[in-house]
């Protein structure tokens, strides 16, 4: 399982790492689990609701209790369409993981 830091996270959706703090506080569910030095540690289940989360508040202009609820109420749908949404979770984290390396070249 992919697993990414709080900079990696910050490359990826373009979501600065104090927004991504703030909504770890907000979002139910939505909490990173802290490696042994206490730094937040991002899977990517994680990283689609980030990027989810960024779609509904900048793109569709949900207010942030708005995107908190939509996530839930698309939460139960995931739940019932387990194994297409798994398969579609892989794929992403496989297009995150190009998107890191790439960058990482880039800049060199």
């Amino acid at each position: 399982m992919a697993n990414y830091s709080i900079g990696q996270v910050e490359e990826l959706t373009g979501i600065k790492s104090h927004v991504l703090r703030y909504w770890e506080e907000v979002i139910p569910g939505f909490a990173p689990q802290k490696d042994f030095g206490g730094r937040r540690v991002y899977s990517q289940k994680e990283v689609d609701m980030i990027n989810r989360l960024n779609f509904l508040i900048n793109e569709k202009k949900f207010t942030i209790e708005g995107a908190r609820d939509q996530i839930i109420a698309e939460s139960q749908i995931v739940s019932e369409n387990f194994d297409v949404m798994q398969d579609i979770q892989e794929l992403r984290k496989d297009l995150s993981e190009a998107l890191l390396t790439i960058k990482k070249y880039r800049s060199k």
